[in-house]
């Protein structure tokens, strides 16, 4: 595997993170409905969905936001030859801080911890566009 396609593992790994976070809102929305929390028709208005179901679909929302700016980054790396050693450890760094965030924001949601992590993921994510940005010039 050569460096330049290694990129395409983090990105890979965010993917999962991605269909990971659909199964468990998903879990957790059949889930309530059977325990008598809720009815189907409370899902059609995301503001009544019970807090359990409606954190991993905020977390899902979450998976929509940043890693966008992150796919484009390792696309860009990936097109113009720069996605060497470091964008690739910039990458997984980013995907460790994103599950982390995840693993956060459905779990206890301590907002201090899951700021640190989105922070953490945010600049990892400037890395990467800084090394395009070097790459290129």
């Amino acid at each position: 595997m050569t460096s330049s396609t290694a990129i395409f593992w983090p990105m890979l790994a965010q993917v999962l993170l991605t269909y990971v976070v659909y199964a468990l809102m998903s879990s957790r929305r059949i889930g309530a409905v059977k325990a008598g929390v809720a009815r189907p028709s409370d899902f059609k208005v995301p503001s009544t969905d019970p807090e359990p179901s409606a954190t991993a679909a905020r977390n899902l929302t979450n998976q929509f936001e940043l890693p966008v700016l992150f796919f484009a980054a390792c696309l860009s790396l990936f097109v113009t030859g720069g996605a060497g050693m470091a964008a690739v450890v910039a990458a997984w760094a980013f995907v460790l801080a994103r599950v982390a965030h995840a693993w956060v924001h459905v779990t206890s949601n301590r907002i201090k911890i899951r700021r640190m992590l989105f922070t953490l993921g945010l600049l990892v994510n400037l890395v990467q566009w800084l090394l395009l940005a070097v790459h290129i010039a």
